[in-house]
C-alpha cells in the first residue's frame, strides 16, 4: 500500500524538487526575502518574535578547522565549499529544456563536462531567458569528493542541512546536498501558526477586496447607464444633424435643378448654334452640369466658334483630336462643355417680395 501511494506521489515530488531547485537564488527568491525583510522591521520586536519564529543560518566554511558543536533544532547548518573545489558553467539551451531542466542536463552531462550523470553532483539553475534560448547556470561537483567531504563533516560533528559554494559574503544560493540526505523540515508547530496567520491575513484582505469590487460594481453600473444615455443623446443629435443635412441637399439639388436650362431647351439650341452640316450622335449630361456630345461635320474645326453662340454652354473644348469618316466624308469630333449656370434664387426673396406687395 504505502509503494503504490509513495509511486503515485513520486511525480508530484519531484515537481516539487524542480520547483525548489529553481527557486533557490533566483531573482524571485531574493525579492521575496527583501519583501519579507522589510515587512518584518515593520512589527514591533514582540509581535515580530512571536508572528516569526526566524531560522538561524550557520554557515561553516569547508574546510572544517575544529569540531562543531551541537546547535538548536531551529538552526540551519549550510555547508559553503570553495568554488575550487566545483565545476561551474553558464549554458544556452532551448526554451524547450526549461520544461524538465535538470532531466535534460543530466542526459546531455557528460557533453558540458568531463564527467557522466552517475559521477557528479549537479544543481542547475535558470537565470535569464528570450524567444529562443535560455540562460542555465551548471554546478557540478564530484560525488567522490562530495561523499567525502560529507563523511569528514559527520566525524567532526556537522550534518549539514545544505551544500552551497562560494564566500560567507557571497554565495551562489544553491544547494548540492543529495537529497536523501536532505532534512524534511519537520517544524510543524511554528510553521502551523505562521499559517494560519497568514491566512487569517489573506481572509481579511480578501474580505476588504469583496467589499472594494461591489463598491466599484455600483460605480460601473452607474457609469454604464450615463454613458448609454449619453450615446442616446448623441444618436438624437446625429439623426437631428442627418435630418438637416438631408433637407439641405435636397433643397441644394432643387435650386441648382432650377438653375439649369430643360433639356429640351438645351437641344433647340444646339440646333439652333451647329450648321445644318453637322449632326449629333451622342449626348450626355452629368450630375457636375458638364455636356459631352459627339457626332460628325463638314467642318468640326469651327465647331467651337459655332457653339461659342449657345448661351447654355461655357468653356467649349475639344475632347480627343478630330477624326475624317472615309465612310461619310465628314469629321468624327468630340465636344465637352459645362452648362451656364444662373444665379439661383434666395428662398428668402418670394417671402419678402410678397410681404412688399402685401405691404403695397
Amino acid at each position: 500500500m504505502n509503494a503504490s501511494v509513495s509511486a503515485r506521489l513520486a511525480p508530484l515530488i519531484a515537481l516539487r524538487d524542480r520547483v525548489v531547485q529553481q527557486w533557490r537564488g533566483s531573482l524571485g527568491q531574493q525579492a521575496w526575502q527583501w519583501w519579507s525583510a522589510e515587512l518584518r522591521a515593520c512589527l514591533p520586536p514582540r509581535v515580530r518574535q512571536w508572528l516569526v519564529r526566524e531560522t538561524v543560518e550557520q554557515i561553516h566554511a569547508w574546510p572544517l578547522v575544529e569540531p562543531i558543536a551541537a546547535t538548536g533544532a531551529d538552526a540551519q547548518k549550510i555547508l559553503l565549499l570553495p568554488p575550487s573545489l566545483v565545476l561551474v558553467q553558464t549554458l544556452q539551451l532551448p526554451v524547450a529544456a526549461a520544461r524538465s531542466l535538470s532531466t535534460v542536463i543530466g542526459y546531455e552531462l557528460d557533453r558540458f563536462t568531463p564527467f557522466d550523470a552517475g559521477q557528479l553532483y549537479f544543481v542547475a539553475r535558470r537565470e535569464s531567458r528570450n524567444a529562443s534560448f535560455i540562460d542555465v547556470t551548471l554546478v557540478a561537483v564530484l560525488r567522490k569528493r562530495l561523499d567525502a567531504i560529507l563523511e569528514e563533516c559527520a566525524a567532526l560533528g556537522l550534518r549539514p542541512d545544505a551544500v552551497d559554494v562560494g564566500t560567507p559574503g557571497q554565495r551562489m544560493g544553491i544547494d548540492l546536498l543529495p537529497a536523501p540526505l536532505r532534512p524534511q523540515q519537520s517544524r510543524s508547530g511554528h510553521r502551523l501558526q505562521r499559517w494560519l496567520l497568514w491566512i487569517s491575513f489573506g481572509l481579511l484582505l480578501g474580505t476588504m477586496l469583496l467589499w472594494l469590487n461591489d463598491r466599484q460594481r455600483l460605480l460601473d453600473e452607474m457609469q454604464a447607464e450615463v454613458k448609454a444615455q449619453r450615446a442616446e443623446v448623441s444618436e438624437v443629435q446625429h439623426l437631428r444633424q442627418q435630418l438637416t443635412n438631408t433637407l439641405g441637399a435636397a433643397n441644394y439639388l432643387l435650386r441648382r435643378k432650377a438653375a439649369q436650362p430643360p433639356l429640351s431647351a438645351l437641344l433647340s439650341e444646339l440646333t439652333a448654334c451647329l450648321p445644318s452640316d453637322t449632326w449629333i450622335e451622342h449626348l450626355e449630361i452629368n450630375d457636375s452640369a458638364e455636356v459631352a456630345f459627339a457626332g460628325q461635320s463638314a467642318k468640326a474645326s469651327a465647331l467651337i466658334a459655332r457653339v461659342k453662340d449657345c448661351h447654355s454652354l461655357d468653356d467649349a473644348q475639344f475632347q480627343g483630336v478630330i477624326q475624317p469618316d472615309s465612310k461619310t466624308g465628314k469629321d468624327q469630333y468630340s465636344l465637352r462643355a459645362h452648362l451656364h449656370q444662373s444665379q439661383p434664387q434666395d428662398p428668402s426673396e418670394p417671402q419678402e417680395n410678397a410681404d412688399a406687395s402685401s405691404t403695397d
